[in-house]
């Protein structure tokens, strides 16, 4: 470990020493590309620098515990040891979770996808709830997001698509993608029974053309007039698009601009999103072949969290985890839930490495 914590010390030294240069200003995607793998291992060095204090502090102490005579010293130097020794062990563990591999995307923005499953209205009231407490939730973390689609339906959503920006967005939403299941007794019931209703998440880390490109011979793009609300221009001109890829059938349609233009654009976002996502979980299956990593994975088809309203309680079946204060999540309070998500998932990892 430590041979590790060497390298990265003498890394971070060099990308100082680069970004010192004056003319690396002047190369904007090289001083982009430096200043983001100094952040990135920023907190690995300042917690390595941390630990060789303390390691300082405990050579110290016992030195002076092996040559001095003076008691009241000696007594100083066994209660320094102790609190010394005590942090050695934190930040030991620390640089453990520090130094394992990185999801390359956790750096990137994302784009999330909510849609109704099973359950008609109630399911998609329950993916304006979900919406909201995303919202929520992600305005704490000082993120910023952007309604780029959404369908209404009588009752609530169909299906709603956003973008979110901010410092390290993937790594704290990447493991609400999957099937999430709500138990409520609906408005609609005169009878007082609960319901079970489902909707899907989807969590894709943006991707810029210049990392993915689609293969616009592989996309078919229809244009047709919008439907249904929406002002002066719906029904009058073509201003609704459709992008088919066709090597997977993946479609995305989008009217919610009145300009054919940026429709096509929003469109092609999602698109390149949706297929890159696809190969990712491709790729990713295939890696965790050979091991079982619950959380890790993502998959859609499994169901992975149920809210069940009467009980006020919240289960998420991949880690075991179950907390009664489904109303505070529900309002935008996820820190226990991710947390609890990002701890099991830093463990599986750090069992991994010992097997």
């Amino acid at each position: 470990m430590f041979n590790k914590l060497d390298a990265v010390l003498l890394r971070y030294q060099e990308l100082t020493d680069k970004l010192a240069d004056p003319t690396i200003y002047d190369r904007q995607e090289e001083f982009r590309k430096t200043t983001s793998e100094r952040s990135n291992i920023e907190g690995i060095v300042n917690c390595y620098q941390k630990y060789k204090e303390v390691r300082t502090s405990v050579d110290e102490a016992k030195e002076i515990l092996k040559t001095e005579k003076d008691e009241e010293l000696r007594e100083m130097a066994k209660e320094e040891l102790s609190e010394s020794e005590a942090l050695i062990t934190g930040l030991e563990e620390e640089l453990k979770i520090l130094l394992l591999p990185k999801d390359p995307n956790d750096d990137k923005n994302v784009m999330i996808e909510i849609r109704a499953g099973a359950g008609g209205d109630e399911a998609s009231i329950f993916v304006g709830d979900v919406y909201r407490m995303y919202q929520n939730y992600l305005r704490t973390q000082k993120c910023k997001l952007e309604q780029v689609s959404i369908s209404e339906g009588d009752e609530g959503i169909k299906e709603v698509i956003f973008s979110v920006t901010g410092e390290k967005v993937y790594s704290i939403m990447k493991y609400e993608s999957g099937v999430h299941r709500v138990q409520r007794v609906p408005k609609t019931e005169s009878q007082g029974r609960i319901h079970t209703s489902t909707i899907t998440v989807a969590v894709m880390p943006e991707v810029e053309e210049i990392e993915f490109e689609l293969d616009m011979n592989e996309v078919r793009v229809d244009v047709y007039r919008s439907g249904g609300c929406g002002g002066q221009s719906v029904n009058t001109t073509d201003s609704a698009v459709r992008v088919t890829h066709l090597p997977t059938g993946t479609v995305v349609a989008i009217q919610d601009e009145k300009s054919q233009i940026k429709n096509k654009a929003k469109a092609l976002k999602i698109l390149r999103n949706r297929i890159h996502d696809q190969m990712e979980r491709e790729r990713k299956k295939e890696e965790d072949a050979a091991r079982s990593d619950q959380v890790g994975s993502g998959d859609r088809s499994e169901r992975i969290r149920t809210y069940n309203f009467p009980q006020g309680r919240l289960t998420d079946h991949r880690i075991g985890l179950t907390i009664y204060s489904l109303d505070k999540v529900m309002e935008g309070e996820m820190a226990p839930v991710i947390d609890a998500l990002v701890a099991y998932h830093q463990a599986e990892l750090l069992k991994g490495q010992h097997d």
